[in-house]
């Protein structure tokens, strides 16, 4: 996709109106978040949209979905133009489902961090109220009960 040169920001121009360093956008266009033209000379050019791509990003990041996940994510919308909302509809769902996860995961963290301080143990691997026998040590290493759900074996 050729863009025309009136919608092409430099690396420059685009972190200076994103907010975000140009090493940043080199990772990103190495991730595949996003995508630069380049001149003969090999300087990176941007299309426009590529803002509205980042603002995803940063929102994506906001809510605690890592870079692999706004990719998969935007793998799914179109590179060259704002989605539809029958576009945006399924993205938006995931990530409600997504931020509901995460919810349950902070307060169960927080409801066992205020249990584990108040018996005055603060070791989840011997902690008798939420650990007896050690049975979450069976499930590998770390604080197992503290960890996402997602992370958790079963």
């Amino acid at each position: 996709m050729t863009v025309p040169p009136r919608d092409r920001l430099t690396i420059g121009e685009l972190a200076a109106r994103s907010g975000i360093a140009h090493s940043a956008l080199r990772y990103y266009e190495e991730l595949g978040l996003i995508h630069a033209e380049r001149t003969a000379g090999g300087r990176r050019h941007y299309a426009r949209q590529t803002l509205r791509r980042l603002a995803f990003i940063k929102a994506a990041q906001t809510v605690g979905l890592s870079l692999e996940e706004a990719r998969d994510a935007m793998a799914d919308l179109p590179a060259d133009r704002s989605p539809t909302l029958a576009e945006w509809r399924p993205v938006a769902t995931a990530w409600q489902a997504r931020i509901d996860e995460q919810i349950a995961d902070l307060q169960r963290l927080r409801n066992h961090l205020t249990g584990c301080v108040g018996c005055g143990c603060l070791s989840l691997g011997r902690c008798a109220l939420y650990n007896p026998h050690d049975i979450q040590g069976e499930q590998g290493p770390g604080a197992r009960r503290l960890l996402p759900k997602r992370e958790r074996v079963s």
